[in-house]
Order: structure tokens, then sequence, then C-alpha cells
């Protein structure tokens, strides 16, 4: 393997900000018949009174053009950009459908783009700013795909099928330089989301959101606020309005430039007087201090949600006319579906209703019924709850988003950039594609604070969400070709379809995704009591806020118990891991023979299976550590207590050396171990910490029971 020199933490940034890799040119590879190549002869050209998003985009293609290919080509105002496009020799021009529109007439969509490259010139023509740009990084793919500054002649229109495609930062919770914009943007995407407790106010503290939103625009994106206001007032208070315009409306007085806002129940939940929930906020306590059995309203689809967003709208639409008001029904897709529906039948139709693709579907596996819950990939969707809320948005008009993460990541595992599953994912787009032309589905929201990186996944998904482009599988064996090489594409291919039917055999439970599987091979085997997570000050959910150190698996009806559950569960979760086991030990048997520049984008993929591989392990032993636990607490007879009692000593240290053999890997990679809002929870301190913690329960714990009835018989 690479002899790859060890991160510090948080050193995976270095990465993130770079947005072209560094002399990929093959120069080897010549312009064959019907394709051009751009030389240093070449000058990007662009109209004396471009806006910000085409220059930002032609200093970009300068600059991939100098760092991926080894080019340096001139960058040039002109006057004549008419002229240009239809007489430029040896130029990249860029232009607009109102700047020459005769080249631009057939472009009907925002975003949509021309691409004209013969012998002389390569027109880049967008039907507005926004479309030029994107055809600029559409010209890197191609380019890219050579691995030669060399295209096709061709003459193609290509439009987005989706918009916004909304994403969280990767590179830290609500952090977004402008390097991460630029790898944004060439991904596609065309919007991000920002936490918004307040004017200029996140969850982490300030943030000039003017600042931030004209940063975004320069790439063409988009900055949508979701909403953490506090809505402390029924729409039929008397002060009800002036208290919300003092929270909603003055957000969107100071910060005009949000293009919207997303507001999902648990954010927003405001005192409801629908009979079927509490009436008060979820941490708002009951008077007589009894539960009440029902749920606060952020978890319900309460009847008075049309009337608070009636009044939410008529307050920020005052100071944004155009503003786009997204309602999230995250948190009660378990309801059953007339009271959904109700409510999406007297929602508002100006506004858009957002809906989780695959959460709430009751997949059978071996008599054993699992829900899944948020996020995973192991159902690729759409579940019924989109179903029904789709076809009733689309009955009433209403504009329809979904929650799809097709960033490249979900909740299946924590602490990991993204999931390199492109056969389940590619199963996923083509439920979106359906949803599309069924029910209307126009935008996507593709992470959650657990943000995007850039990898193989999202370009797959940037393909697929382009008209018109190759399919999945032809796209996969190009990026396969590439990253990889000509001769490798059958065990690469193979390796990623192992990893596909990995993912397909995790079972979706809370008790995992909150458990073992949000932290991986850090996390405890605790026998007693309760342990600490260590974290940081500055986490907004550090240490054990969305993870649960005790493994307590969930009772909901007869095949919920855990002797019916463990048992199917611990059946399908070691398939999972022969399958990641077996695609990585595939991409390593092919390792030595990549060429140097192949060999780094190799070794973050192969590090990345193992770790899944350990992530898996963690899980196993978890489940089997909390089997013989509560034998171990409930058993009376002696020798069974010792045979157990050793047996989890074993599985200890079964963990420990999974968490040793993780070390490495998390050492050869920062973002391992990572997560915006948890910060780091899997890097090696962590890891040390939890091979302290088992040590103690094996070495100290477990052998004190034993002797203890040793000397009571």
């Amino acid at each position: 393997m690479l002899n790859k020199t060890l991160e510090r933490n948080y050193e995976f940034r270095k990465r993130l900000l770079e947005v072209h890799k560094t002399d990929i040119r093959d120069y080897d590879i010549l312009p064959q018949e019907n394709e051009i190549e751009v030389n240093e002869e070449w000058e990007i050209v662009v109209y004396k009174e471009s806006d910000r998003v085409i220059l930002t985009a032609a200093k970009d293609l300068q600059d991939y053009f100098f760092t991926s290919m080894g080019l340096s080509l001139r960058l040039v105002r002109t006057d004549d950009i008419r002229g240009e496009a239809e007489k430029g020799f040896k130029k990249i021009v860029y232009i607009t459908k109102g700047s020459v529109p005769e080249l631009g007439e057939a472009l009907d969509t925002p975003r949509s783009y021309r691409l004209i490259a013969d012998e002389d010139r390569i027109i880049l023509c967008g039907h507005d700013e926004r479309g030029a740009a994107q055809a600029s990084y559409y010209l890197e793919d191609l380019m890219n795909m050579k691995r030669a500054p060399i295209v096709k002649k061709r003459d193609e229109i290509r439009k987005p099928l989706f918009s916004p495609r909304m994403i969280h930062s990767g590179y830290g919770l609500d952090n977004f330089p402008d390097a991460h914009l630029n790898a944004i943007a060439h991904a596609g995407m065309d919007a991000i989301l920002v936490f918004v407790k307040g004017v200029d106010t996140t969850p982490h503290g300030y943030q000039d959101f003017n600042e931030l939103i004209y940063r975004a625009a320069a790439y063409g994106i988009d900055v949508y606020a979701y909403s953490y206001l506090k809505s402390l007032k029924h729409p039929e208070d008397k002060d009800a309005e002036e208290y919300y315009e003092k929270t909603y409306g003055r957000v969107f007085e100071k910060c005009p430039g949000f293009k919207g806002i997303v507001m999902v129940g648990e954010s927003v939940e405001f005192p409801s007087k629908d009979p079927n929930t509490t009436g008060r906020l979820r941490l708002d306590k009951p008077e007589d201090g009894l539960p009440s059995g029902k749920p606060s309203p952020g978890w319900w689809p309460c009847i008075d949600y049309p009337q608070w967003l009636n009044l939410i709208k008529k307050i920020i639409r005052r100071h944004k006319e155009d503003a786009d008001i997204v309602f999230w029904t995250y948190n009660w897709g378990y309801v059953d579906k007339e009271h959904r529906v109700e409510l999406i039948r007297n929602l508002p139709t100006d506004i858009t209703l957002l809906v989780t693709f695959e959460m709430f579907e009751q997949i059978q596996t071996d008599n054993v019924t699992s829900t899944c819950v948020d996020y995973t990939l192991f159902f690729e969707g759409p579940g019924k709850y989109f179903i029904s809320e789709a076809e009733a948005a689309h009955e009433r008009g209403i504009k329809l988003y979904t929650m799809c993460n097709t960033g490249g990541l979900t909740w299946d595992i924590g602490v990991i950039p993204y999931e390199p599953a492109p056969y389940q994912w590619m199963r996923r787009y083509e439920g979106l594609h359906i949803a599309r032309e069924k029910w209307g589905l126009s935008g996507l929201m593709e992470s959650h604070h657990f943000g995007w990186w850039p990898s193989f996944i999202s370009e797959l998904a940037k393909w697929s969400y382009w008209s018109p482009s190759p399919s999945g599988e032809e796209v996969l064996r190009m990026i396969a070709e590439r990253d990889f090489g000509k001769e490798h594409i059958e065990t690469v291919i193979e390796a990623w379809k192992a990893w596909s039917e990995g993912i397909r055999n995790y079972i979706s439970t809370n008790e995992d995704q909150y458990g073992p599987f949000r932290i991986g091979p850090s996390y405890p085997l605790v026998l007693s009591g309760n342990v600490e997570i260590p974290t940081v000050p500055y986490a907004m959910f550090g240490g054990n806020t969305i993870c649960n150190p005790v493994y307590q698996p969930r009772i909901n009806g007869r095949s919920s118990l855990p002797q019916f559950r463990l048992p199917v569960e611990l059946g399908r979760l070691n398939k999972m891991r022969e399958c990641f086991r077996k695609g990585t030990e595939l991409l390593e048997g092919i390792y030595d023979s990549l060429s140097d520049k192949r060999k780094q984008n190799a070794f973050y993929m192969i590090n990345l299976g193992k770790f899944i591989v350990n992530c898996v392990t963690t899980a196993i032993n978890v489940k089997q550590w909390y089997t013989l636990k509560t034998k171990l607490l409930t058993e009376t007879d002696e020798s069974k207590i010792i045979e157990y009692a050793d047996k989890m000593i074993e599985i200890g240290e079964d963990e420990i050396k999974n968490a040793e053999a993780t070390i490495p890997l998390v050492q050869a990679d920062s973002r391992l171990g990572w997560e915006p809002s948890m910060e780091y929870m899997t890097d090696e301190y962590h890891l040390r910490w939890k091979i302290k913690q088992v040590k103690q329960t094996i070495e100290g714990v477990l052998p004190v029971y034993k002797n203890a009835l040793k000397l009571n018989r």
C-alpha cells in the first residue's frame, strides 16, 4: 500500500480545498479523428460586462487548465462577444441566451446550456449566467474523463432535471469557504443550507449571512435558511403576528438574499390546539408532571399547521415576495395516512412540500419487520409515506421536494464521508426520476448536517440529474477507467457491486443508527450504568447527545423482541461485512499495478472500505455483547454465568483488536471518524478511550463479577 503521511485532525479540509486535481493529464493521450485539443494558443473569452458568475467560472476554468492539464491560457475581455462566438479562432467563449439569442434559442430551462466544440472554438452558451458556468464545469468533466485537454466535436444541449439541489457543508457546520462553494457548484448543486437561530446567528454562533449569500451567488448558488427559530405563539394569539415579525420577519428583513426557508416539525413546533397533541413544546413540562401519552406538536400533522404557515408566509413575503417557503413533514411519517393527507389537503398551495424519500417504510426480513429510520440507503425508495404525500401534493398543485441524501451519505454509518455503493444509489436515482415524472418532484435536499464529500458517488448523481446523459452503468465504467485504468474496469465494477450488495444487507434501526453505527469502532461495550463519550465544547451534538452508548434494542411488537430480531440482524450484518471485505480486497489486489497518479485516490477508497468493515464488526460485537449481557444479568446458574462472562471477555478482546486495527485507518484519513455536528467521535483519541473502557470492563469488572460468585459458594 501507499506510504501515506499521517493526517492531523481536520487535515482532510486541505483536500476539500483542492477543487481541481493536480497534474491528471496523461500526455500519451492524443486527439483522434473528430476530436479537438486545447493548447496554450487558446484563449478564454468573456464579455466585458459579464456578471460575477461567468467571471468566476472563467477564472476557475483558467485554473483548471493550469492545475490539472499543465496549460496556461489567457483570460481576456471583449467588447464584441457575438463576433468572438461566431468567428473566434482557438477561443473558449462564454455567452448567454441574452447576449447571442440565436445560439441559445433552444434553451428553455434555467441553468440549461449548449456546448459547441469544433476545430476553432468552444462555445459555452447558457440559458443564463448559471447555465454558462455549468457548461464550463461540464467541459471540465469531459476532459477529466479523457484525462487530457481533448474533447470530441459536438453541439450538445443539456438541462438540469432538479432544482434546487440543496446541500449542507461538508467542511464544517455552516462553514462554506469559497473553494467548498466552488466544489458544490462543480457537483451540479445550486443551493446550500445554513442553520438559522436569528439574524446572523447559527448554533455555532455569529455568521454574516449576507456575506455568505454574496459569496455563494458568485458560484450560482442560492442560500436557504434552515429554521431553528423559536415558535412560541399560536397564530390566534393576539400578539402572534408581532412576535413572528420579530423572528422570521426580521431574518428576511435583514437578509433578503435568502432564497427561502426550510421548516421541519421538531425545529418549528408551536403550541398547537390539535387535540391529538400535548399542545405544548416537547421540552415543556406538563403542569401535573404526568405524561399524557400524546406527541408534542412537532411530531404530529396538526390541524392548525396551515394556519401557522399562512401567518409565517405572510410575514416573510412582506420582505421577500418570492421566498420559497419549504414545509418538511419528516417528523410525522409514522402517523396514519388519513391524518397526514388531510393536512396536505389544507396547506396553502403557494408553498413547497418536502417529504423524505425512504423513511418509515416497513421492510420484512425473515419474519422480522424493520422500519426505515432517518436516513438509510438499505432501502432505495420511494416509500409508501413519500408516495402518499407526493400524490396529495400533486393533486393540489403544491410544489414537491424530497430529502434523498444523494450527496452520497446517510445515517447508516455516521462518521464516513460517503457510502461507496453506486448500484444502490442508482436505484434511488431511478426512483427519483419516476417521482419527477409521476408527481412533479422538482427539488432535492441531498444531505442533512452530516454534509457532503465530493466523490465518485456525487459524480454519478450529477450525471443522472442532467439530460441527456449516458446511463449510470456507462458513467460508472467511464469513472472506473479514468481512476483505475482500462485494464481494471471489470475488477473495480465487481468491487463496487459487492459494496452495493453490502449496504442492501444493512438493517435500519434507531438503536443501531444512534448506537454502534453512529460512531463505529469507538463505540463502548457497557456492562452496567452509563458512560460519557468524550466531546469538545464547540460540538453542536457532541458526546452522548445523538449517540446512546448503552445499546438497548427497542421493543415494538413480537417481531421486535431481541430474541427474534438479533439473530436475523446478525446474519445480515455478517453478509454485509463479507460484501464490503470482498470489495475492499478486490481493490487491494490491483493497487500495486496502478500508476502513481491513481494510487492516492485508490488508497482513500480502500481505506474507507476497511473502515466500513470495522464498523460492521463493531455492530456485530455490540449485539453479541448485549445478548450475553442480558443472559448474564438474569442467569442464576453459576456455571452459566461464568460461561457468559468468559464469552463476553472474548468479544471484548476481539473488539479491542478491531479498534486497534482502526487507528491506522483514521490516522491516514482524518475525514474518517468525523461528522460536522458531532465533530470527532472516532479519531485516534476516541478509539484509545474506547480500548481503555473495554479493558476496564473485561479485565476489571467481569473478573470481579466471576470471583464474587466463587467467594459466595
